[in-house]
């Protein structure tokens, strides 16, 4: 059974994936520290294309990193709780969003990223 399972607040959104965590990274970034609300956003990492949605599809907002390069980011329609981002840098991966998923006991950051704008 895959640990990599979880959904939005509301449960309107739900994703399972049956392929293993690639890494989980911090990132410090300003746009993730507005979509999150916090200092910084914990990701983990899975192979694109892995990840099967059930219920509603996740609505989506194209946004530019702070790289330049295009990042689409998914969040529920409904309740709001972002997701997942596809992020043109890394077009093998898609990024959860850690504190969507069912069980994170296992979650144990390896990097963070973008930590030239990380919060004091």
């Amino acid at each position: 059974m895959s640990r990599i399972r979880g959904g939005c607040l509301c449960g309107a959104v739900r994703y399972l994936s049956k392929s293993e965590p690639v890494m989980t990274a911090l990132c410090h970034c300003t746009h993730c520290q507005r979509q999150s609300g916090g200092a910084f956003s914990v990701n983990v990492a899975v192979a694109k294309g892995s990840l099967e949605f059930q219920g509603s599809e996740p609505a989506t907002y194209e946004d530019r990193g702070e790289s330049g390069g295009k990042v689409l980011r998914r969040f529920c329609g409904k309740c709001g709780s972002s997701l997942l981002s596809e992020v043109d840098a890394t077009p093998t991966l898609d990024w959860l969003k850690a504190g969507t998923l069912d069980d994170t006991s296992w979650v144990q950051p390896q990097a963070s990223i973008w930590c030239d704008s990380a919060q004091a």
